[in-house]
């Protein structure tokens, strides 16, 4: 399925951890990378620096001169210059503020048992609260111990293994945190095949889960 509707907020996978969100005549993208989407963005958020999340050429196109771009600060020297308007929002694990009515939270992202994304580096993924809907991007990460804490109602989960969890600890993942709906992301473009998502719902017999074109 292309587009998925949570109460009046339209959900579209762009490939990889990108993803699209149009709410309340605003347009929010989370880690845009290879995207083909021209509109403007309201808000972006980024969850770290690496090249597949936190992409100059897209962000050269989706940026306008009011967009806030919420991201970490390892950041900040690819994007200095290069980025034609937009306001920068530094941000760091296990900090909140509200957006046009949007409330966002930061969580950490790491890895437990490979090099790729450091707990130190305080990168993050989001949990956000649009229209009573509670969404969780997770970036980058392992399953971590950080995940009891959260609760969600739509999670988008990376599946594919290597640098982030395998469908496997991303199941247990989605366990802890019980959303309504799970959605698998992080295969497909770099690293990841299909299966991985397929594998992933095969083994949430406990919550639904939505694959996206």
């Amino acid at each position: 399925m292309k587009v998925l509707d949570f109460n009046g907020i339209k959900v579209k996978w762009l490939g990889h951890d990108s993803f699209k969100f149009e709410f309340n005549g605003l347009v929010m993208y989370i880690d845009p990378f290879q995207v083909k989407e021209t509109e403007k963005a309201d808000i972006i958020l980024i969850t770290h620096g690496h090249y597949d999340h936190c992409s100059v050429e897209d962000l050269k196109r989706l940026v306008r001169q009011d967009t806030l771009i919420v991201t970490t600060p390892d950041t900040t020297s690819k994007l200095s210059g290069k980025v034609e308007g937009g306001n920068v929002k530094l941000v760091k694990p296990e900090e909140s503020f509200v957006y046009k009515d949007i409330k966002i939270t930061t969580v950490h992202a790491y890895n437990i048992n490979k090099q790729f994304h450091p707990r130190q580096n305080d990168w993050v993924g989001y949990v956000f609260t649009i229209n009573n809907i509670i969404f969780y991007h997770a970036g980058d990460t392992d399953f971590i111990p950080e995940m009891g804490e959260i609760r969600a109602d739509v999670a988008f989960l990376p599946v594919s293994g290597t640098y982030v969890m395998n469908p496997e600890e991303a199941m247990h993942a989605a366990r802890k945190i019980m959303p309504k709906v799970a959605i698998p992301m992080h295969y497909g473009k770099i690293i990841g095949e299909k299966a991985d998502a397929e594998k992933f719902k095969e083994l949430c017999t406990f919550c639904q889960v939505k694959l996206m074109d």
